[in-house]
């Protein structure tokens, strides 16, 4: 499991002139809730980078006032105009309490059906999980190679053991859509004509020639 560390500092001042302070400092409020105690600190913003802009998934180690506190990001804040963090929360990770966190899904294997020409489509790209922290990775895998075209793999296919998914198990997660050129050659194999077939007929024979003039008296 990949983990982050981030150095902080106690808050012993609240309150909107405190925190106006801190951000004028280029940090961060933070806090961490979940464990024995609930922990306000600050740090400085630079030290977010790699935990707030990323998609991957990792185990945060905050340390303040020389204790190390194993946490998840929980959520953040920003501000509205400048699109700036403002805040962060984490949880804690208790080792005999489970954690509801979002992992990343992991695609493995070449849909059958992209083999045969169509294309995959995702529709989700992670998923809502609880489960002990000792049971916490990165992602969780999901094999495609059994996809075939114009499938569908939902939710209830996902095989996650020591975990509890929480989205809807009828959701789908990614499927393989024809594409236009192949639905183009499918339409064109429907309307061409088949091999050795016999020619039209051809067209009926003009009506009967005019009869001819009575004869002269």
């Amino acid at each position: 499991m990949k983990t982050i560390t981030i150095e902080g500092q106690i808050r012993t001042e609240f309150g909107k002139s405190a925190t106006r302070q801190l951000r004028s400092e280029d940090k961060v409020p933070a806090v961490i809730y979940g464990g024995a105690t609930e922990v306000n600190f600050a740090a400085d913003a630079v030290a977010f980078k790699h935990v707030v802009y990323t998609p991957d998934f990792m185990v945060v180690d905050v340390q303040v006032d020389g204790k190390s506190h194993k946490c998840v990001l929980k959520d953040l804040q920003f501000d509205k105009v400048s699109d700036r963090l403002i805040h962060v929360d984490f949880l804690e990770l208790v080792e005999d309490k489970k954690v509801t966190v979002t992992l990343p899904l992991k695609f493995t294997g070449v849909p059958a059906g992209v083999k045969a020409g169509g294309k995959l489509v995702t529709k989700i790209k992670n998923l809502k999980v609880k489960l002990y922290p000792k049971h916490l990775r990165e992602n969780i895998e999901l094999d495609l190679t059994a996809l075939e075209l114009n499938g569908n793999v939902r939710v209830q296919d996902v095989k996650a053991e020591n975990m509890e998914i929480m989205n809807s198990p009828r959701i789908p997660i990614a499927s393989v859509t024809m594409t236009r050129q192949l639905k183009q050659e499918e339409a064109a194999a429907t309307t061409a004509p088949a091999k050795g077939a016999a020619p039209a007929k051809a067209a009926a024979a003009p009506a009967a020639a005019k009869a001819a003039p009575a004869a002269k008296k």
